[in-house]
């Protein structure tokens, strides 16, 4: 009997299936990891040989020393945070990592971010078009209606001549400042239904 005729035992069946048809709690989802400070890139080096998904979004900085030369470098948009995709029972493979603080959640519980949340700030990043901000938490609540960040949430300002969205992590209590046109936002209805997931950016700003 060849292998692909060989009926599948209850051990089988269960690899078969098991990610989420029969426990969607523990399909892979992303985690904010809190790290040391300054150790963000060398958690994600770490992360690479242990076969760990992570996402480290950076930013471009220009920074004058004392010399009054201006070098360019690349900091983490958050810093002391990284994140990471597992399965929830994984937590423990990152929390040995060295260099990581812990795994933001609540009340004892891993805090997943959504997927889309991850997307829209890989694709804000790729089109440069955002930058770190203050933390906010106050102020007018609008939505974003139109491109990659759509259904994103946040806080209307102005920047001189121009309108950014300040996305805020309220997990981590962090903010970054995204691009945006005025023409892509609307007011935040006050009956949104949640998608299960904990969402970091329930607030944010356009300035």
């Amino acid at each position: 009997m060849s292998i692909a005729e060989a009926p599948l035992t209850p051990s089988k069946t269960y690899l078969a299936l098991r990610p989420k048809e029969l426990y969607p709690e523990y399909a892979p989802a992303w985690f904010a990891v809190f790290t040391v400070s300054c150790h963000e890139k060398r958690v994600a080096q770490h992360f690479i040989p242990r076969a760990i998904e992570f996402f480290l979004p950076l930013c471009h900085v220009s920074r004058r020393r004392a010399n009054r030369c201006t070098v360019k470098l690349d900091l983490p948009l958050f810093p002391s945070y990284i994140f990471a995709r597992i399965d929830r029972r994984e937590r423990v493979r990152v929390l040995e990592v060295p260099g990581v603080l812990g795994i933001v959640g609540q009340r004892r519980e891993l805090a997943a971010i959504a997927d889309s949340y991850i997307e829209s700030l890989r694709e804000g990043l790729r089109l440069h078009k955002i930058e770190p901000h203050p933390y906010l938490v106050a102020g007018e609540r609008v939505r974003i209606t139109n491109g990659p960040m759509s259904g994103l949430e946040g806080v209307l300002v102005r920047k001189k001549n121009d309108y950014r969205v300040v996305l805020t992590l309220e997990l981590i209590m962090r903010s970054v400042s995204v691009e945006i046109d005025i023409a892509d936002l609307g007011p935040v209805r006050t009956n949104h239904c949640s998608d299960g997931y904990a969402n970091p950016a329930s607030s944010m700003v356009v300035g």
